[in-house]
């Protein structure tokens, strides 16, 4: 029993993992930004719930030959050329002063002086240049348009270039989670919850470490999931946790992220608020003690992370990090050690 538990797991963690990278790329934009919707090279996204479920790469750039770079990168430098061709072009017509120039000399030449009738001619060919180059300038032809050099700005860089998600981190990491999960937790109800939670985080984890961003369309729902998620564990029979204690861990979770949030908020984000909100309501179903080593854990890991940027990559107090891959890294302990103490 223990090992076909053991592999349903890892096979639902497989397959929901693969789902991962596409929803990874699709949320993964700065604020105030809509959510894409069309792959690096401009493909629109095709599929289940609008698109957001699908394999990692769309069709047209999962065929064999497809380019690699994303046609995005070349957009800016195409449409700068292509503005300054018809900009130079146009702007002749508006600078010939040809007809001024025609209409002026006539004015100008002085024929009445004329004695004979050879002089006029010459007279007029002599003046009506002098006048008309005095009156207006002469006019000169239209510059053939050349490339423009794009400046550093226009060209995407590989950091702001969007690009997918990795395709295979994402479901190895949480078929291994969710095995570890169902080893420690067994056959006993909330083990639903866990692995029903799992992808959910893990995704979490994914954007947030892209973009340091903690979406609303997931750290919410994630916190509803899990309160009803664990209240129908609580019914049933075997359950090895309390739901009150898992509320009053989510509220006091989430009530010291947010204090955190009120002192010094460039450093803790309000995501991070709302994700130990669910972070707090998983702990606490296994106890206080449980809370306060996964709580404790985040931190941790956390600061062992910037400790090794500082070291090794002379990053300086103010760098920021992505704190919620630790939230997440820290509960897991937290789950593990919970799940087999019970």
């Amino acid at each position: 029993m223990d090992a076909v538990l053991l592999v349903v797991a890892a096979v639902w963690g497989a397959v929901t993992g693969l789902l991962i990278p596409r929803a990874a790329y699709r949320f993964a934009v700065e604020p105030e930004e809509p959510w894409r919707t069309a792959c690096p090279a401009g493909h629109p996204l095709a599929g289940p719930v609008r698109g957001w479920l699908g394999p990692p790469r769309c069709a047209p750039c999962a065929e064999p030959g497809a380019p690699a770079t994303p046609a995005a990168a070349e957009t800016p430098v195409r449409s700068e050329v292509a503005t300054a061709g018809p900009s130079a072009t146009a702007t002749a017509p508006e600078a010939d002063p040809s007809p001024t120039a025609a209409a002026t000399a006539p004015q100008a030449t002085p024929s009445p002086t004329a004695t004979a009738p050879e002089a006029a001619p010459d007279v007029g060919r002599e003046a009506a240049p002098d006048t008309a180059r005095e009156a207006t300038p002469r006019p000169t032809a239209a510059p053939a348009p050349h490339p423009i050099t794009p400046t550093p700005a226009a060209i995407p860089t590989p950091a702001t270039a969007p690009v997918y998600a990795p395709r295979l981190l994402a479901p190895v990491v949480t078929a291994v989670v969710c095995v570890a999960l169902a080893a420690a937790t067994g056959a006993r109800p909330e083990l639903a919850a866990w692995l029903a939670l799992t992808p959910v985080a893990v995704l979490l984890a994914v954007v947030d470490r892209r973009v340091h961003r903690l979406p609303d369309p997931l750290t919410l729902p994630l916190a509803a999931a899990a309160v009803l998620l664990l209240g129908g564990a609580a019914l049933l029979p075997g359950a090895a946790g309390s739901w009150t204690s898992g509320l009053l861990g989510g509220l006091a979770l989430g009530g010291f992220y947010f204090l955190l949030f009120l002192i010094n908020p460039n450093g803790m984000g309000f995501g991070d608020v709302k994700l130990a909100l669910a972070l707090g309501v998983a702990l606490g179903w296994y106890g206080w003690a449980v809370l306060f080593v996964g709580g404790f854990a985040g931190f941790l890991f956390g600061a062992a992370y910037g400790l090794g940027l500082v070291l090794l990559r002379g990053a300086g107090r103010k760098t920021g990090i992505p704190f919620g891959p630790f939230m997440i890294t820290g509960a897991l302990a937290g789950l593990l050690l919970g799940a087999l103490a019970a």
